[in-house]
């Protein structure tokens, strides 16, 4: 089922009806500053394990969070006086962190790994979104294979599995650019949307 939404001016009636998909375990697709994402509710395994069985997608490759802003982000990942100078400057934006994964973090998003990826996207839908759900979404690439589908209408009909596609139109086709700072110096460990020539 496709919901269209303005892109730049949600309407709070069709965020709460995302909201009420998340909140009953969906899984929905989403517009963020770079690609679509599929995401679910970060507390509720069932629906994460849907993500991967919908996608095909092996456990070791890990889901990102999307949160609403830099505070957000300290709850689930260890924030040192580099990477907060870093995120400070970057936040909203293309940009997702590696970073050492606190208790916060549920289990089934962790896959033996003590790291996290969290972005907080530069988008007015993502954003209504995840502040109405009131916690992060579990996200990945609205992709098939290395190809990413920018389209509602064809993300809608290439995963029928879906609850809700939120339709606001197209998005980018480049995804964000991954930093980690989960030691002590600033690593590139992908090179997306974001620009990095500031490292």
């Amino acid at each position: 089922m496709r919901l269209a939404i303005k892109p730049q001016h949600p309407q709070p009636r069709k965020i709460e009806r995302a909201r009420e998909v998340l909140e009953q375990g969906g899984i929905l697709a989403y517009p963020t500053d770079t690609v679509y994402g599929l995401g679910c509710d970060i507390t509720n395994k069932k629906a994460v394990d849907r993500i991967y069985q919908i996608k095909g997608m092996p456990r070791e490759h890990l889901m990102s969070f999307v949160c609403p802003d830099l505070s957000e982000i300290a709850s689930y990942g260890f924030v040192n006086d580099t990477a907060y100078r870093i995120m400070r400057r970057l936040v909203p934006g293309p940009y997702t962190f590696i970073l050492k994964a606190t208790r916060e973090v549920p289990k089934v998003l962790m896959m033996k790994r003590r790291t996290v990826g969290i972005r907080v996207p530069d988008h007015p839908v993502a954003i209504a979104l995840v502040k109405a759900l009131g916690r992060p979404i579990a996200s990945t690439s609205a992709s098939l294979g290395d190809r990413i589908l920018f389209d509602p209408a064809e993300i809608d009909q290439s995963f029928p599995q879906l609850d809700l596609v939120i339709d606001a139109d197209t998005c980018g086709v480049t995804p964000s650019t991954i930093i980690d700072l989960s030691e002590d110096e600033p690593v590139v460990a992908r090179q997306g949307a974001g620009p990095v020539d500031f490292l």
